[in-house]
């Protein structure tokens, strides 16, 4: 035989895969990664009836790949116990690139080059160790009966590039045993090297070729609206092929041993075909030509015709029995399900207190040298990202968590990476949570100055059912967070809690008589002032507005406004507002009306 395995100037760049009977199709996927420009195939087998682990062998035995068993401990599923082989096989551990993908996907290299050579060229170019390269989902393209055309030719329509359902990802990536650990997804890195600046050294590119998010270092399997891209490279993703082959792996079992895997809401997922999408054949001619020649040795050969012999007579007794047209139509009704309609298990968060710990120390810049990541919105003072922007995807699933009776997000977007933490372990906030219920017990109205996302105000109306509230909040972007998050907490049709995102000064010279302020303390006719954010009401400022209705002012002293309580106490003295006993603890000052000046305890 004449075929060689391909040299490549970046060293050892290494497939690896696990399959189960695959020998149909195994090898057009061999070919096809041959011809794409890896240089060495690794696939572990379990199970295998069909020829697979024979057709493998004799690869290893051309020097064309290697076949490796996969031997599962009790316990333990196949994907996982290859990959944990994977990492101790001394052929990966020597190899300097590393991809892990299954045997229904196919890597289309998008890059000008059309070779991993070239893609790996600009990517060393711009001092990048790893490329994270989406799927793109592949349906049947309407074909129901059993063909041995290739799967690149025959699969040609795919779910539109911005489904962001099929934004699975696979990772080519330099790899290191000592700080690596392989996924199916992407890597893990290994615990002990959280923390030592290692993760400072990781720098992928998505599948355009640009940087990808700090936060993917640690956490994520799907491509983001920010991250997204398939100028560079792309993971054809054949999950269904046509009915009978579906039928197939159906009634034989899958390499994961996935029961419900091979269903019709699966096939309603995965049988995507709005759009065409015909980049990998790009590579048809290089993996015909790589498969014609390996046809050539009579023992593939004569493994690869038995495999397509034994598919066919097994379809001819399928195609009898009343499982199998049962199967044929419901897919085939499955299959018309639009788009819009399916439904995804949505991806579950891991140790998302970790990964904000972790996020949190890559962010931070070492040492006074500048940090590698792009920048981040400039945060303000407290916990807040300003400004926010919610008009891009979250840096992953956002996970919801109940802090005080009150759900608030996990959101980058919206918190800084300390707030985040606070969220997810349901301690945001958690001393004005606590007091500000107590702080307005027994009064009717209050009015929140510079009250953020409004998180203490829900917590105080849930505690008090007959309690309204006016949220005002004029810093960019926060406003809109806000009411995101009322909605999720029942508060959006505005009866107790309305939200007002207007300057509380009018006018360039802040005069009182065109001051925002002045209009809501006129309108609302608060009988308790919150000043959540005091750098945004000043002394000056309260010192002239109209606070008949006000019996109560709460001024939040735990950051800024600390070193100015006297200053506002001078200013409420003069509107007969004078500073109870116990104001000061617990973070704020609390001042109250003469007539109501006996000590005040909050609950």
């Amino acid at each position: 035989m004449k075929l060689k395995k391909h040299e490549s100037r970046h060293g050892t760049v290494m497939a690896v895969s696990m399959m189960k009977d695959e020998a149909p199709f195994l090898l057009e996927w061999f070919a096809h990664h041959l011809a794409v420009g890896f240089t060495d195939i690794l696939v572990y087998t379990n199970d295998c009836t069909d020829g697979t682990v024979e057709m493998l062998q004799r690869l290893e035995e051309l020097g064309l790949g290697y076949h490796r068993p996969n031997v599962i401990p009790q316990g333990v599923k196949p994907q996982p116990s290859a990959l944990n082989h994977a990492q101790n096989e001394p052929l990966v551990q020597d190899a300097d690139w590393v991809m892990v993908f299954d045997a229904d996907e196919f890597l289309s290299i998008n890059h000008p080059s059309g070779h991993l050579d070239g893609m790996l060229d600009d990517a060393v170019a711009k001092d990048a160790n790893g490329i994270v390269v989406t799927w793109r989902i592949f349906g049947s393209n309407g074909v129901v009966d059993w063909s041995r055309a290739p799967v690149t030719e025959q699969y040609t329509r795919a779910a539109p590039p911005d489904w962001n359902k099929g934004w699975g990802v696979k990772t080519l990536f330099k790899f290191d045993p000592e700080y690596w650990k392989l996924g199916i997804h992407r890597p893990a890195i290994r615990n002990k090297h959280l923390e030592d600046g290692f993760p400072d050294t990781v720098r992928w590119l998505n599948g355009s070729g640009r940087p990808m998010e700090d936060y993917f270092r640690f956490h994520g399997w799907r491509s983001i609206t920010r991250t997204i891209g398939y100028d560079w490279a792309q993971m054809n993703h054949y999950a269904v092929k046509s009915v009978d082959s579906y039928a197939l792996r159906k009634f034989r079992g899958n390499v994961n041993n996935k029961a419900d895997k091979y269903n019709a809401d699966y096939w309603a997922l995965q049988d995507r075909n709005e759009v065409p999408d015909t980049r990998i054949l790009r590579h048809a001619p290089a993996r015909a030509a790589i498969m014609a020649e390996l046809l050539t040795d009579p023992v593939l050969r004569e493994l690869h015709e038995a495999a397509l012999a034994r598919v066919e007579a097994r379809l001819a007794e399928y195609r009898q029995s009343d499982a199998y047209r049962a199967l044929r139509d419901g897919l085939i009704e499955a299959g018309r399900i639009p788009i819009s309609s399916v439904e995804a298990k949505p991806p579950k968060t891991r140790d998302p207190i970790r990964i904000a710990e972790l996020m949190g120390r890559v962010r931070r810049p070492k040492d006074g040298v500048e940090e590698r990541a792009a920048p981040s919105p400039a945060p303000s003072p407290g916990p807040y990202v300003i400004p926010v922007d919610l008009s891009a995807e979250p840096a992953g699933e956002i996970e919801w968590v109940e802090n005080h009776g009150v759900l608030l997000p996990g959101d980058f977007r919206i918190f800084s990476t300390d707030a985040v933490k606070a969220v997810l372990s349901g301690k945001f906030d958690r001393r004005n949570a606590r007091n500000l219920p107590g702080q307005v017990a027994g009064t009717a109205r209050l009015l929140d100055l510079g009250g953020g996302l409004g998180f203490p105000a829900m917590v105080a109306l849930r505690n008090h059912p007959r309690l309204v509230v006016m949220l005002q909040e004029e810093r960019p972007g926060l406003a809109a967070a806000a009411r995101m998050i009322h909605r999720r907490n029942g508060f959006e049709d505005g009866t107790r809690l309305k939200l007002v995102d207007g300057p509380l000064r009018l006018s360039s010279d802040g005069a009182a008589e065109a001051s925002g302020l002045a209009a809501c303390l006129r309108d609302f006719r608060p009988d308790t002032l919150r000043l959540s954010h005091p750098e945004a009401v000043p002394p000056d400022l309260l010192a002239a507005m109209p606070l008949e209705s006000v019996r109560r002012v709460i001024v939040v002293t735990e950051d800024e406004a600390k070193g100015r309580r006297q200053d506002y106490g001078r200013v409420l003295a003069a509107q007969g507002l004078v500073e109870s006993s116990t104001s000061g603890e617990n973070g704020a000052s609390l001042f109250l009306k003469q007539d109501r000046a006996e000590p005040f305890t909050p609950s």
